[in-house]
């Protein structure tokens, strides 16, 4: 089956060419008896790490990096180093950009931004939602762990945001206030692309970092407390803590208690795709009106929608960019 979402700026519907769409359909097809033995090596840490150098550690000839940039219609003048700087394929996918000209932040201290450049859409937790999803997607217990931020965030409502291959790989804040957690769980390296998600629910059993930030507080984004979770996936071996308020200049890691600002730099995505999730409590925030539409879209063929009664389409999205506002509570 083909899978498409819909361009959030031309509001067209874009069929997506996967990459490795074979080899997924062959690594997670449950009609082979030596399937859990294979997923559990190709998942596996030291797999991943193999992979990811094989594939990425290549040299980059300028002729093939101006076939890249033209195969996956990237603009090369948002680029931040020039193309000379790019001499392997992992220096391109960790390319920088010129985010505070191409990716402007609305200066709304209501807004919610998007954490990265990728096809995203908006549910439920709340089971008599019209969003709801069962388990599609995660365990949310499993995937949090932790009994204090379970309790918190019961009923309330997340976005799922899938990177490509393609895509710039740094993730940003999408909120303003103070990180009450951070923690790392370990976990499998499972692939993000939907055939996976559909067939496995991979999202809460890959390894991932969890930041839990308070955003009513002085100079936050008012919409309670909010929880990034940052997976990896296969051949994303490394999530890189480098947050900056100073476009990418003086990185440092997260750490509980500090003030982060929306829409600076958080993290970097070795190469490869992953998977950013944003949970909110329940009533503080209202997505953006056409991501809730386009979710509903039944002229858009998803591989998220099969076996559901209603459609479950994404939107892509660009990181910076708004996605919701906060609702404040009296």
């Amino acid at each position: 089956m083909i899978h498409q979402y819909v361009c959030r700026k031309s509001n067209k519907i874009v069929t997506e060419k996967l990459q490795g769409d074979r080899f997924i359909n062959f690594l997670y097809s449950k009609s082979r008896e030596d399937r859990n033995f294979i997923l559990k090596l190709a998942t596996s840490k030291f797999l991943t790490s193999f992979l990811a150098h094989i594939n990425f550690n290549r040299k980059l000839s300028q002729e093939r990096l101006k076939e890249l940039i033209k195969e996956f219609n990237i603009d090369k003048d948002e680029f931040y180093e020039p193309l000379s700087k790019f001499q392997t394929y992992h220096d391109f996918f960790e390319r920088k950009i010129k985010f505070w000209d191409c990716r402007v932040l609305e200066l709304n201290d209501n807004l919610i931004a998007s954490p990265a450049d990728s096809k995203m859409f908006a549910a439920s937790i709340k089971k008599s939602s019209l969003f709801y999803i069962k388990e599609k997607f995660f365990d949310f217990d499993e995937l949090i762990e932790k009994e204090q931020w379970k309790e918190a965030f019961i009923n309330g409502d997340y976005a799922i945001f899938r990177l490509t291959p393609d895509k710039y790989h740094y993730n940003h804040l999408p909120v303003s206030g103070v990180v009450r957690d951070f923690y790392e769980i370990d976990g499998y390296y499972h692939s993000c692309n939907p055939l996976s998600v559909k067939i496995l629910n991979p999202l809460s059993k890959n390894k991932r970092v969890v930041t839990v930030i308070d955003t009513d507080v002085d100079g936050g984004t008012n919409c309670g407390l909010v929880i990034m979770v940052e997976l990896v996936a296969m051949m994303i071996g490394k999530i890189v803590q480098c947050y900056s308020e100073d476009r990418y200049d003086s990185p440092k890691p997260i750490n509980i208690g500090y003030f982060l600002k929306k829409g600076c730099v958080k993290s970097l995505f070795r190469p490869g795709s992953s998977t950013v999730i944003l949970f909110f409590q329940e009533n503080r925030v209202k997505f953006s009106d056409d991501i809730i539409k386009n979710s509903l879209r039944a002229d858009v063929k998803s591989r998220f929608s099969e076996n559901f009664t209603r459609p479950i389409v994404e939107t892509e999205v660009k990181v910076r960019e708004t996605i919701a506002e906060n609702i404040i509570v009296k």
